[in-house]
């Protein structure tokens, strides 16, 4: 590991009691178990999901899927439409909405509220290429992009071993302590927003993370800053799920009762493969307050481009860019058009 990144705190000695847990996650912003999730399970998952992506062309043809060789030339992420395409396949699968429910999961996320609790239905696959570490999601609050409540809790893991330099998730503990969204600028990565832990004084940014193995799995609440680390593997794909839990009654923003965007797909044309309808819009049975989504960090973000682009900044081009290919049309889209011809970049 690191000598630049701390090791996470294992929490497995508080696992069958709650007020511990609670006391813990209040206190550090996050909770670490190794093997929570059933490894087997785990890997069931892996070869599933990795040879769905080796179908769609993104691991070298004839190597073991579950290897996840990547084929570098294939290289794309969130907000191309190439990935769209392919992430479709994997986010159609039963199997990785299903996992979202595990009983070890939601168990303990039940504990950690001390409420009943419902996964959200918005389940998140993160597919990471080597060799392509601008695109490494940045330093953010989950609460700028899945918004709802503050009390939500994200539950990060690896679908797979993680070592550092795979580019698992690191953490700053206490940063939810902070008790706001701070603010967020233009990035790179999932989510396009990123904020500077540097720039708060009430925040020690020191990182923690760890050589994640199968089954490990990371707990936080919305306001805990955390990021990615780069990929910085020769060849290989890093795989992850992220899926989000809040309290039943609990307000839920709109868009997170919607399949993930970058998939492009409606729930109708998630199910049609499963085998089994217990969990078709299972969350119509919950009472929980929706809520409008709150677009201005996007936007923010989105003006900030805009002005860089101007200046010359490359990430912000790019971003330019891929939003003329990807939203052809669209106000942000035209918007963009008339700063690239402006710069006579068009």
């Amino acid at each position: 590991m690191s000598n630049e990144i701390k090791p996470l705190r294992i929490s497995n000695d508080a696992m069958d009691d709650p007020a511990e847990l609670q006391h813990r996650i209040a206190e550090e912003g996050y909770l670490f178990f190794k093997r929570l999730q059933n490894p087997d399970k785990m890997r069931a998952l892996r070869r599933e999901m990795m040879s769905t992506i080796q179908r769609v062309g993104w691991l070298i043809a004839g190597t073991d899927p579950m290897d996840g060789i990547a084929d570098v030339t294939k290289q794309c992420t969130e907000g191309d439409n190439a990935y769209s395409a392919g992430y479709a396949e994997v986010y159609k699968l039963e199997a990785f909405h299903r996992a979202g429910h595990w009983p070890e999961v939601t168990s303990i996320v039940e504990k950690i509220m001390g409420r009943p609790i419902m996964a959200h239905p918005q389940k998140i696959a993160r597919i990471w290429f080597p060799h392509y570490t601008e695109h490494t999601t940045p330093t953010h609050q989950d609460f700028v992009h899945f918004q709802g409540s503050y009390a939500n809790l994200t539950c990060w893991a690896p679908v797979g071993d993680c070592p550092i330099e795979l580019g698992g998730l690191a953490v700053i503990p206490g940063s939810h302590k902070v008790n706001r969204v701070l603010d967020h600028h233009f990035s790179l990565g999932a989510g396009g927003l990123s904020v500077d832990e540097q720039e708060h004084d009430e925040i020690d940014p020191v990182w923690y993370s760890t050589d994640y193995e199968i089954g490990d799995t990371l707990i936080f609440p919305a306001l805990t800053i955390h990021k990615a680390l780069p990929n910085d593997t020769e060849d290989k794909l890093r795989l992850s799920l992220d899926n989000r839990y809040q309290a039943v009654g609990d307000p839920i923003a709109e868009h997170m009762l919607d399949p993930h965007g970058p998939s492009a797909l409606q729930w109708e044309q998630v199910y049609p493969n499963w085998q089994a309808d217990d969990l078709k819009y299972y969350w119509k049975q919950f009472d929980n307050p929706v809520v409008a989504r709150d677009m201005s960090y996007a936007d923010k973000g989105f003006a900030e481009a805009l002005v860089l682009a101007k200046a010359g900044h490359a990430q912000a081009i790019y971003r330019l860019r891929r939003t003329i290919n990807n939203a052809p049309g669209t106000p942000a889209a035209q918007a963009a058009q008339a700063v690239l011809t402006e710069m006579s970049l068009a």
